[in-house]
């Protein structure tokens, strides 16, 4: 039987945002189930949330469908209408093209966990509802800039560019 023994996938810390951007994912990790059970065709990672963290910056996918359900804990959806208590069981979706910029906080002061599954594709782009960014994923390669493809200031990447 192709159990999967979470136990024995590590949990991942940080993120692959550019310069300060990185600092606000701290609390947060992740275990990519998908990945270490050999699944290509869609991606399953459980994220865990400490008191306070949030699971990304407010975006949303232009290619990838993405769906989510707690599992542990109370978190608070935060999208373009508002914010909505999600507890255990409880689920959200969020279509591919959908505009609606969305991301998962733990207002709480207990850890939460939550499942999020969405669609594999060699090519992506979403945009950051809250920030003049964008990222373009073409294989593992991410690209961010600004929403017009232009060079992110240097004052939030840390980066000095021409």
């Amino acid at each position: 039987m192709p159990k999967v023994d979470l136990t024995q996938i590590p949990a991942k810390s940080g993120s692959g945002y550019p310069g300060k951007l990185s600092e606000t994912m701290q609390g947060r990790s992740t275990q990519r189930i998908g990945a270490s059970s050999g699944l290509t065709q869609f991606g399953a990672n459980l994220v865990h949330l400490a008191p306070g963290a949030m699971s990304s910056l407010r975006h949303y996918h232009m290619q990838q469908d993405e769906f989510v359900m707690v599992t542990a804990g109370q978190c608070t959806l935060i999208d373009d209408h508002g914010e909505t208590q999600l507890s255990v069981g409880e689920c959200a979706s969020f279509p591919a093209s959908d505009t609606n910029g969305h991301h998962i906080v733990n207002k709480s002061d207990k850890n939460a966990s939550f499942l999020v599954i969405g669609t594999h594709t060699e090519q992506e782009t979403a945009y950051y509802s809250d920030l003049d960014m964008k990222v373009e994923i073409e294989g593992q390669t991410f690209s961010f800039t600004k929403k017009d493809g232009s060079p992110l200031p240097a004052d939030l990447t840390g980066i000095n560019t021409p």
